[in-house]
């Protein structure tokens, strides 16, 4: 027990927030009672080699007044939040590209991995317009210095990016929502030899870069892609050694509002979903402020788009700022766009806090509002790459392609107990834990289903009280596990 109440103390200083939004009746709220429903227990957790398992059902009784000396889990149905648009990750060049080095059978494995419904069922996917560092090295559609883009052309995808989106589009339960992110434009757009080490992209090739943009998103759907949103540019405020574009926000904001906004517009693209900043939480209220507090510019823009690379307070990450932004902006969305684990390493595939480091980010950013959360490379080699600037990271699957094997790590687990169980649609439930420990997150399916995700970071097994509404049951939850509770 002495584990515990070290954990709880140290926890309790950086503990993510649970956002609550402005009272008011959501238009497709649904009710619910747990009464006469099974719980359904799914569990996966470091020791018992237990990943995705169906464990037991369960009932619920009638609950009684919880004690200090009770571990609990508060669900409570009538309070309702964000809608759930889904959950997934990015389809890279790397990713399209070790892809193509596997066999028939282990290329559809993966496949079924992600987008089947006996895998983890994602529902989002991202990918890159032209290249990024998860490229085997830099490419655009036009050549150098084609101001007015009549050389345009995505024949670069055709050989291995567009037929794996089209497998996972082909394999997905529902069809996926497909958004796209640049790294940097063109070079000369920026005035530089290269497109990577930064720059900011020079005023006259605002129209350029705009229209940059629609063509790609043509082409894409054209190929048969439906296109629902883009980003303006992943982390613009990054001096990255690959692909990168830096905007101030003001620079950020004048581009939405003065080109590619109306671009779109006029291109017939109006109805794409454009998300902003695209980059860490640490600075996303000003880059929200300074965009969202101009009329203009905001009228373009969806919501906002965050990762998690900052590492501050004590490796924690700083949710309060997701808080804010939801508070000042209710009607603007937050979007996971970007996360993976750094700093590859082959030997260390089943470390458990790569899995966990997940299910933190994703319990705690949905408690702040976030409507969808999606990865980074959904499968990268046994390099961690390919990468043409030695930035190897992990992916929740890796290939061997010396062995034609497929390594899943704790991280696609993890996602899995989210993505799996929690559908499109679905409305946030207010949930809360009393031993901060355990945290925990629940959301309620368009199909009536309520899935509550406990997750345990203690050294210790625990026993806890699911208690919703008037009903609750006892469920115990190993150290450092898991659980998708569906009823």
């Amino acid at each position: 027990m002495k584990n515990i109440f070290i954990i709880t103390l140290i926890t309790a200083l950086f503990v993510g927030c649970s956002f609550k939004a402005p009272e008011k009746k959501q238009k497709n709220e649904t009710s619910f009672s747990p009464e006469g429903k099974t719980i359904t227990v799914y569990s996966t957790d470091k020791q018992s080699g237990d990943r995705l398992t169906l464990k037991q059902d369960l009932s619920f009784g009638s609950t009684s007044q919880p004690t200090e000396a009770e571990v609990s889990v508060f669900v409570n149905p009538a309070k309702q939040f964000q809608t759930f648009i889904g959950i997934g990750g990015a389809i890279t060049d790397a990713s399209a590209e070790v892809f193509a080095k596997l066999s028939k059978e282990k290329q559809q494995e993966l496949i079924n991995a992600y987008y089947g419904e006996d895998g983890i069922d994602h529902t989002l996917l991202r990918t890159t317009i032209h290249s990024c560092d998860f490229s085997s090295g830099s490419y655009t559609y036009i050549e150098e210095g084609d101001k007015e883009l009549t050389s345009f052309s995505i024949d670069h995808d055709r050989q291995y990016r567009i037929p794996m989106i089209q497998r996972a589009m082909d394999a997905a339960t529902e069809p996926l929502l497909f958004y796209v992110s640049p790294w940097s434009p063109p070079a000369f757009m920026k005035g530089r030899d290269n497109m990577l080490r930064g720059g900011s992209l020079l005023p006259e090739f605002y129209q350029s870069w705009a229209s940059y943009y629609a063509k790609f998103i043509k082409a894409y759907e054209a190929e048969g892609f439906p296109i629902w949103g883009l980003t303006i540019q992943n982390e613009p405020m990054a001096v990255q050694t690959w692909e990168s574009c830096v905007y101030t926000a003001e620079q950020e904001r004048d581009f939405l509002k003065n080109y590619l906004g109306p671009t779109l517009e006029k291109e017939g693209l109006g109805d794409k979903k454009i998300v902003v900043w695209d980059h860490n939480r640490d600075l996303i209220t000003h880059r929200a402020n300074t965009i969202f507090g101009d009329p203009e510019a905001a009228k373009y823009a969806w919501g906002i788009g965050f990762h998690w690379y900052e590492r501050w307070a004590g490796g924690e990450s700083m949710w309060d700022n997701l808080k804010n932004v939801k508070e000042s902006f209710p009607e603007k969305e937050l979007l996971f766009t970007e996360g993976c684990i750094e700093a590859f390493d082959e030997t260390q595939y089943q470390r458990w806090s790569n899995g966990e480091r997940y299910g933190i980010s994703m319990i705690n950013d949905f408690n702040c509002g976030t409507v969808g959360w999606t990865d980074w490379n959904i499968l990268l080699d046994q390099t961690g790459g390919p990468n043409h600037v030695g930035n190897f990271c992990f992916a929740p699957i890796h290939a061997d392609t010396r062995t034609d094997e497929l390594i899943y790590t704790p991280s696609y687990y993890y996602m899995g107990h989210f993505s799996k169980f929690i559908r499109p649609g679905a409305k946030r439930v207010s949930t809360t834990t009393s031993r901060s420990h355990l945290l925990s997150t629940s959301f309620l399916n368009n199909s009536g289903k309520m899935v509550t995700v406990v997750m345990n970071r203690s050294d210790e097994d625990i026993t806890y009280n699911l208690i919703v509404d008037e009903f609750e049951t006892e469920i115990n939850i190993p150290a450092h596990g898991i659980q998708s509770l569906v009823y």
